[in-house]
């Protein structure tokens, strides 16, 4: 879409990154419109998305312009750089993984890796991450872990993921949280398989209404 710095800006001003899972690349590419139509700027493609790199292409074919791009479920830098290439301008993993992060700074791409402890949290910032995603953040208790975290590490920009949902979303951001991943509570699993694609559309007006109430 622009540069890192610009697209770092689309993801912390929007303040939630949508996480796609879908059993087809036709199915994921109707979420993306769905998503796109709920006003998103940012959608992030997992790799366990059948055909992938081919849903990436098709989405920065149709929506370069108007969509910040990234890649989920990125377990190593050889992965990193496949989705680079096709069109990924952020990569998020469940895990700490230095040559993912490595290869995004050789492509001035924004870096997403999974972080659960204080420890790892740090070394992803040393590292060169730009966001630290904290997964599952549910299992460690919610908005308050990363209130925890930032009372000594406030200069890491946290990305809570797993169990966020709307009745916290509020929460996760009034405890500091950078942005929010979403995926089950956004992408409704039911409304998919009926292919109610407007569910989906509906709740992420909603969501991007409670991050912009808790930030006011």
């Amino acid at each position: 879409m622009g540069t890192k710095a610009e697209n770092m800006k689309v993801i912390l001003d929007c303040g939630l990154i949508p996480v796609v899972r879908a059993e087809s690349s036709d199915q994921a590419m109707h979420i993306v419109e769905a998503l796109q139509a709920g006003g998103l700027p940012v959608i992030e493609i997992t790799m366990t998305v059948p055909g992938a790199f081919e849903v990436m292409r098709e989405v920065s074919r149709r929506f370069g312009g108007e969509v910040v791009l990234g890649a989920g479920t990125v377990l190593d830098g050889e992965t990193a750089r496949m989705a680079i290439l096709s069109g990924a301008e952020f990569i998020v993993a469940p895990n700490l993984d230095r040559s993912t992060i490595e290869v995004c700074s050789r492509y001035s791409k924004i870096s997403v890796p999974g972080a659960l402890t204080p420890t790892e949290a740090v070394t992803a910032w040393q590292w060169g991450a730009d966001l630290v995603k904290i997964f599952p953040v549910d299992m460690v208790g919610g908005p308050k872990y990363i209130s925890a975290l930032r009372a000594p590490l406030p200069h890491i920009l946290y990305v809570p993921t797993g169990g966020v949902e709307l009745a916290n979303a509020g929460a996760y951001i009034k405890a500091g949280a950078a942005a929010l991943g979403v995926g089950s509570s956004l992408v409704d699993k039911k409304a998919v398989a009926e292919r109610k694609y407007e569910v989906i559309t509906d709740l992420a007006k909603r969501f991007l209404e409670e991050i912009k109430k808790a930030r006011s």
